[in-house]
């Protein structure tokens, strides 16, 4: 199975660490996100990667070169900052069938194989990788609505009044081919951007999406403190 990564981010919010290189190469305990992100690929067996990169791309295509670990590489590029669904749309080319996707600034340490596994079986067409957070955390993710059997229902992007706790998208999914055409029908949004959740509302509408849980954690790393947070985890 490919796996495509969304490494196209600025990471406004983590400079200084980007004024100088792209956010999937800022290090957390001594090792780039997106070094982390390659290996935890690699380790699900991953057959191709396929990098979308953007601001200061071209450090990472220097970075990494044509493979990593034995597994090749291949790049697409998203010029224009216009969130997550579009950025995966531009890897769209690049796929065949159904396909990981990682957020490129996302930490994960967990046992994904049985999400993997899951999408695998008749009748699943995606799976989202999703945990429970408290509320406060909830607010500026994306909060899952899911059925006992563990189906999404519907999923929303930084709620006003979340449940304590929160099941939230996380940052890994196996999607079916169908989620381009999803992403491709996604309206921009308030803050001017086409935001993934929004395009997997709208994949789940017509198609078999589940959330599950991994034993594990995971982190996006968007502020400093969250990148001191993902280093603590790793270091215990």
């Amino acid at each position: 199975m490919q796996a495509v990564v969304l490494a196209a981010g600025e990471g406004t919010r983590l400079r200084p660490l980007t004024e100088d290189k792209p956010k999937a190469l800022v290090e957390v305990a001594g090792e780039p996100i997106l070094t982390r992100c390659f290996e935890t690929l690699v380790d699900l067996d991953a057959e191709e990667l396929i990098v979308v990169v953007g601001y200061r791309g071209e450090q990472i295509r220097e970075c990494y070169g044509e493979s990593f670990a034995g597994v090749p590489i291949t790049y697409a590029r998203q010029d224009e900052r216009l969130g997550m669904a579009h950025a995966l749309l531009r890897a769209e080319p690049h796929v065949r069938g159904d396909f990981m996707c990682l957020d490129g600034d996302c930490v994960i340490r967990a046992d994904l194989r049985p999400l993997v596994e899951r999408q695998r079986e008749d009748g699943v067409d995606a799976v989202q990788h999703a945990e429970e957070v408290p509320s406060e955390a909830a607010r500026s993710k994306a909060i899952c609505d899911v059925a006992e059997d563990g189906e999404l229902l519907g999923i929303e992007k930084e709620p006003d009044d979340p449940p304590e706790p929160s099941l939230v998208a996380a940052g890994f999914a196996v999607y079916g081919p169908g989620i381009f055409d999803a992403c491709a029908d996604t309206e921009l949004s308030e803050r001017g951007e086409y935001e993934l959740a929004e395009s997997l509302r709208r994949f789940a509408d017509d198609h078999a999406v589940v959330a599950m849980t991994a034993d594990g954690w995971s982190t996006n790393v968007n502020t400093p403190e969250e990148r001191a947070a993902a280093e603590r985890r790793l270091r215990r």
